[in-house]
């Protein structure tokens, strides 16, 4: 049987983190599930051992709070093999009616919060894991590639997202073994973008719930 990996996943409280953490868990893997809100994920911590999951509290616009989280995933389990870089949140208006404190409030999570997740991730993989090495997911939109109105400021996140994780991808010395994908969501599917100087697929595994599709990473094919 092969080893359980560790995932780290951000915004599990709900939408595609909470889906993503329950299908890590049915596969075999064990989560370390941040949410800004744990008590979310009381019904999974009833369901699986404190060896399978871990549930923190995780606001990503507090960057102490993320180093405190990862630092907490490797005392429990000694290393980290994929993080799903996946909370955000949307607003919804015109460009021109959304105060500007609500839209500096969006990209403090959005881009920031995601950013530094990133960020963390990646010196984690590099200094703490041995060997080094390790994958990192991030959920950006369609949005970040291609705009549209009444979510123009969310649509200026995922685009900020999208710059900023390209250019870490390319930043990276293959040397430390990370792989860099992100995932851009539409309404009904994801459509994979693999990072410049990463090849190696990416596969999505459809669900549906609630009679919608939603779509996410596959753990067999990761």
């Amino acid at each position: 049987m092969s080893t359980p990996r560790v995932w780290f996943i951000t915004g599990t409280s709900s939408g595609f983190g909470r889906l993503t953490t329950e299908k890590v868990l049915s596969h075999g893997d064990i989560v370390v599930a941040t949410a800004r809100k744990p008590e979310a994920l009381d019904d999974l911590k009833s369901q699986y051992p404190s060896s399978k999951l871990l549930v923190l509290p995780l606001d990503v616009t507090d960057y102490q709070q993320i180093k405190d989280a990862f630092s907490k995933a490797k005392d429990a389990f000694g290393r980290i093999d994929i993080v799903f870089n996946n909370a955000g949140r949307g607003l919804v208006g015109e460009v021109e009616g959304i105060p500007e404190e609500e839209a500096r409030a969006l990209f403090d999570t959005n881009f920031w919060g995601a950013m530094n997740v990133s960020r963390e991730a990646v010196r984690f993989f590099r200094e703490e894991n041995k060997p080094a090495g390790g994958r990192l997911l991030v959920n950006s939109s369609r949005v970040g590639i291609q705009a549209m109105p009444l979510i123009g400021f969310y649509s200026a996140t995922k685009h900020a997202l999208e710059g900023i994780t390209k250019a870490l991808a390319q930043e990276l010395d293959p040397a430390w073994n990370i792989k860099v994908t992100s995932l851009v969501p539409w309404s009904l599917e994801v459509v994979p973008y693999e990072s410049p100087g990463h090849s190696s697929p990416t596969w999505i595994l459809p669900y549906r719930r609630r009679n919608k599709v939603c779509s996410l990473p596959d753990p067999s094919r990761l």
